[in-house]
């Protein structure tokens, strides 16, 4: 037998041995798309982050996982997320949701969360597993959690924010030479679509060179209606010839929700303006004491100005601050040359 001859006869035993498996084991020989559909196909089409409870150091994280499905069903799927810290790249939270059986073509949302702590940035890493095995990878980053509002402070209603309209407007009332009662008027909006329940507003009057408390006043603020604003309206009553800073602040069951401030300028000589660095002095507690035992048998330190008397019994900041402003504008002048 010729070499031609030889080959010929081993080829037709090749094909036939190959009929033979075939027919003897019809699946050992299948398209691997066929593979595929009969076991499905399931992957991640999207990835929704949104946030969920908002407590004073945590954060709950919703994480809904589109899974769209192709052919026969999937069974077994689990969805499991990792919360890893972008700048540490430690893990800080890891939760696993059982989805069961996937099936009947489509799209379909798996809901999971994952725990964090308010601050920095994380990578959410979303794994769909079947049987154990691998199927699909998604990241995700987020950011900014620490913009969160924690679930207790979080309210609609605030002081009003307007460029004509003031937030805190200050009127003299009363005055005379030792004392001024000043009337504080404060807007409150409510911005969300709900009517407000009832609101504390504490009001602080700071003396603008020392930073000492003059006076304090609350009120109510009693329920205001979805897109409108109320005026609350308290009075205070601090020593006259002075300037003050008047701090007001929103309070829920004891939870600070806003706060603001405005100025009330009281010596015609110098002004001050709300959110102004103050420059720090040294402060003199008998500036501020009074003795009710004692009696001022001295001259009237008043002067044309109206300055205040320092005598005992007598509201005022004392000397020593006027020196102090003495000394100051005699500096500044001195610059300005």
């Amino acid at each position: 037998m010729d070499t031609r001859t030889a080959l010929l006869a081993a080829a037709a035993a090749l094909l036939l041995a190959g009929a033979v498996g075939a027919v003897a084991a019809p699946d050992a020989i299948v398209d691997p798309r066929e593979v595929n559909e009969r076991s499905g196909d399931v992957r991640i089409v999207d990835t929704v982050v949104s946030p969920g409870e908002v407590r004073g150091e945590t954060a709950t994280l919703r994480l809904g996982v589109d899974l769209r499905h192709r052919g026969p069903a999937v069974e077994n799927v689990t969805v499991r997320h990792r919360a890893i810290g972008v700048d540490s790249g430690l893990l800080v939270d890891e939760t696993t949701v059982d989805a069961g059986t996937v099936d009947g073509g489509g799209e379909r949302t798996v809901n999971g969360t994952v725990d964090v702590e308010r601050a920095g940035g994380y990578r959410i890493e979303t794994v769909v597993f079947a049987d154990g095995e691998r199927r699909a990878v998604q990241t995700t980053r987020v950011g900014g959690v620490e913009a969160l509002t924690p679930d207790y402070a979080d309210s609609r209603v605030g002081f009003t924010e307007s460029n004509v309209w003031p937030t805190v407007a200050v009127s003299v009332r009363e005055a005379d030479n030792e004392t001024a009662t000043l009337s504080v008027s404060l807007s409150v909006t409510n911005r969300g679509d709900d009517a407000s329940e009832s609101l504390d507003l504490r009001v602080l009057v700071r003396q603008a060179e020392s930073n000492v408390i003059a006076d304090e006043a609350s009120a109510t603020v009693s329920e205001v209606r979805p897109g409108r604003t109320d005026t609350v309206t308290t009075t205070v009553e601090v020593p006259a010839d002075y300037n003050y800073y008047v701090d007001a602040a929103l309070w829920s069951d004891d939870v600070l929700i806003d706060e603001t401030q405005g100025v009330a300028n009281l010596n015609p000589r110098e002004t001050i303006s709300a959110d102004e660095t103050v420059e720090d002095v040294e402060f003199a507690v008998e500036d501020f004491s009074r003795d009710e035992g004692a009696v001022d048998d001295g001259p009237d330190d008043a002067g044309a100005d109206g300055a205040s008397r320092t005598g005992d019994g007598t509201p005022g900041f004392g000397p020593v601050v006027a020196l102090v402003a003495l000394v100051g504008a005699a500096l500044a002048a001195r610059r300005r040359r």
